[in-house]
């Protein structure tokens, strides 16, 4: 062992801290989409959205 002393504190919480990181990591890999990804969908949403527009009847 080493001649410092250990703050067990802090030694926990960095355990807790790693393991909350680890869960949100899965998470993101599960539910997450990438940059890339979302760009794409809202880029296929605003399309279809104006292609109904101008589909769209006009009453004057």
């Amino acid at each position: 062992m080493s001649d410092t002393p250990v703050n067990l504190n802090r030694v926990r919480k960095g355990r807790a801290r790693a393991a909350k990181k680890a869960r949100a990591d899965e998470n993101a890999i599960k539910h997450g989409r990438s940059k890339a990804r979302k760009e794409k969908d809202d880029a296929e949403l605003s399309k279809a959205r104006h292609v109904l527009d101008q589909h769209r009847l006009r009453e004057d």
